[in-house]
């Protein structure tokens, strides 16, 4: 049975419902209400322009030490498939399918709140690429994330000026040989687009994204890892319980107490009388070290939903407020912290498996050293 397509618009997308892009045969659109939105920007944008001759940064004007120099309408569209084209520059691996998906569905939301001046054809043509499995060549090097994810977006537009590679079923070919094949125009940038399609974060956002729904099941199989090693070395139950963590209080240490004592609920080994007055800090202090990954987690992704859930190209248009803003809402900082962040609690759900490891194969507890009989 056919899912429905996921709604990308300016409605708040968890991390669960942004995991089901990562399905097979997920599809995707935008409501009725990010097409207005996307169809008023443009409109607005395109009467500001013949209203007057006023500069507007990466619009009618050039780009970075270029800003002053003012371009002729007539070449607005030229300016824009130049500044993709000389940007996708990317080099190294291939980015893997999973996070292209990601990318072409993060973009879609962040150009369907109606502050980028993009075309609406433009964002139904990535909804036809995502939905068709057309994906764009990108490479893993040549993101500055200080001016957002230059390089990599770049690449992710090509295909629709016709420009780059793609695979379609799980072909790689010419972008401007497969628009021929599906019978689809190449896009005409209007003013601004080019900038907006480069402007970004999707790049780190689907990484981080990626990594996020990963790290979630990592913690839950790490919780029921971490039981059956607690039970293999015949530990007291004592510090699960639940008096000690409400002291302390932090909501990942309640959260992973509570889970291990579900977890080992019934196990005759931890009912059974202790000889030790108490275990290495590898198996008491679980919930502690698991707890703060945990927390981790669940900062990390309040960080990335918020970023998910924005506009982050450049300048940004305020129809409402006849307003057009440069600014900075590109810049990676927020992720890369974060990404730091998850890196290390990541780091620290493997380095006490590895010193319950140890203690499992140490010899101690009626276990033979490295569980080998002979």
């Amino acid at each position: 049975m056919n899912q429905p397509p996921i709604i990308l618009d300016a409605n708040f997308s968890s991390i669960d419902q942004l995991a089901l892009l990562l399905q097979k045969e997920s599809k995707v659109s935008i409501s009725p209400s990010a097409e207005a939105a996307i169809t008023r920007c443009r409109n607005y944008l395109d009467n500001k322009l013949k209203e007057n001759n006023r500069p507007f940064y990466g619009i009618n004007t050039g780009f970075g030490f270029l800003q002053n120099v003012v371009i002729e309408n007539h070449q607005l569209e030229e300016l824009q498939s130049n500044l993709i084209c000389s940007h996708a520059c990317g080099m190294g691996e291939e980015v893997p399918e999973d996070i292209v998906k990601l990318m072409l569905a993060l973009k879609i939301k962040s150009l369907a709140y109606g502050h980028s001046g993009v075309q609406l054809q433009t964002v139904m043509r990535f909804v036809e690429m995502f939905n068709l499995n057309v994906l764009p060549v990108i490479f893993t090097q040549g993101s500055l994330g200080a001016s957002g994810d230059l390089a990599p977006l770049s690449h992710l537009a090509l295909p629709l000026i016709a420009e780059g590679e793609v695979y379609y079923n799980h072909k790689k070919t010419g972008s401007a040989k497969l628009l021929d094949q599906l019978g689809w125009q190449p896009i005409r940038l209007q003013s601004k687009e080019g900038l907006a399609l480069i402007n970004g974060t999707q790049f780190m956002g689907a990484y981080g994204l990626y990594s996020l729904i990963h790290a979630q099941k990592l913690l839950a199989w790490a919780n029921a890892i971490a039981a059956l090693s607690f039970d293999a070395f015949d530990c007291s139950t004592e510090p699960f319980n639940e008096r000690i963590h409400q002291i302390r209080s932090h909501a990942g240490q309640l959260t992973v107490a509570t889970a291990m004592r579900n977890i080992l609920k019934g196990s005759e080994i931890c009912a059974a009388k202790k000889e030790q007055v108490q275990d290495p800090y590898s198996f008491r202090c679980i919930p502690q070290v698991h707890g703060a990954c945990a927390d981790v987690i669940a900062h990390v992704s309040d960080v990335f939903l918020k970023e998910i859930n924005s506009v982050t190209d450049n300048p940004n248009i305020f129809p409402d407020e006849d307003l057009i803003v440069s600014g900075g809402n590109f810049h990676g900082q927020p992720l890369a912290m974060a990404l730091d962040y998850l890196a290390i609690a990541l780091a620290e759900l493997g380095s006490i498996s590895e010193r319950r490891t140890y203690q499992l194969i140490s010899g101690q507890r009626g276990l033979p050293p490295f569980l080998v009989k002979n």
